[in-house]
């Protein structure tokens, strides 16, 4: 009965996985041959989709056939890897707390947005987006993403503007600071009122609307305010996913031991006539 309920269960939840793993190395695949087509995040993600999607589909099937078919060895494979993703996923867990645990936007008077600086942030959040290579493909897609379209499309009055809710990235790439002092036109079209500032975001400003304030450091701060509000989400998903994980290592571990406790009854059996 033990040997059925567990090695069942295994089962049952590694045919799951295998299921779950298909959609997910279809869509690396379907992404990967259209890379001609593709914009820079969708390029971003089609490596990280196939590896995933491999692994799962690989991992699933070890603990398949290791706890339906009894294959002893299969199931230990099945179980290390598990064991691996467990201490990755708790060191994960904990980093994704410590490196989204400093910075914060800064509330403006009469302003219904907040102003991000990229100091603000752990160093190694700052790190990443400093990072000319990883900033050229950070900043191609917000590009491709049209991040700052809704607020090209709008006609209203400067008081309105100041009065909207606007996300860290609308704020640090769509706007120039507000310590600049620019006239403004319209969200994402403002005249200078000088040629020297203290701010270099100031200079970096353009009104043109494939540039605007995609080059700045505000903009590295809205987009890292942006990673560290959804790593906090991700941390505490991960944590149900650990809890999930290690009950069932924990029933892959009984049928592992059901496994060699039906091979060893096995063999013992078979030296009898």
């Amino acid at each position: 009965m033990a040997f059925r309920l567990s090695n069942n269960l295994v089962g049952i939840l590694n045919f799951l996985t295998f299921l779950l793993s298909i959609p997910i190395l279809a869509g690396g695949i379907w992404l990967k041959t259209h890379a001609t087509k593709a914009t820079e995040c969708e390029k971003f993600l089609q490596d990280p989709l196939i590896a995933i999607g491999v692994f799962l589909l690989l991992v699933s099937l070890a603990g398949l056939i290791g706890a339906c078919c009894r294959v002893t060895w299969l199931l230990w494979v099945y179980l290390f890897v598990m064991f691996v993703l467990i201490l990755v996923l708790f060191c994960f867990t904990i980093f994704a707390f410590v490196v989204t645990n400093k910075g914060a936007g800064e509330a403006v008077s009469g302003r219904g947005y907040k102003e991000y600086r990229l100091g603000d942030y752990s160093n190694w959040l700052q790190n990443r987006v400093n990072s000319t290579k990883n900033w050229n493909k950070l900043r191609s897609c917000l590009v491709d993403s049209k991040v700052c379209k809704s607020l090209e499309e709008k006609t209203e009055s400067y008081q309105q503007f100041y009065t909207d809710y606007l996300s860290p990235i609308q704020s640090g790439c769509c706007k120039p600071p507000t310590e600049c002092n620019f006239t403004y036109v319209s969200p994402t079209q403002w005249t200078k009122n000088g040629t020297e500032y203290s701010n270099p975001d100031c200079n970096t400003w353009d009104n043109n609307n494939s540039t605007l304030c995609y080059n700045c450091q505000s903009c590295k701060a809205g987009v890292v305010a942006n990673l560290k509000s959804d790593w906090k989400k991700v941390a505490v998903l991960n944590i149900i996913f650990l809890v999930f994980i290690v009950i069932v290592y924990s029933v892959g571990c009984c049928a592992f031991r059901n496994n060699r406790r039906d091979n060893s009854y096995g063999g013992w059996k078979g030296g009898y006539p």
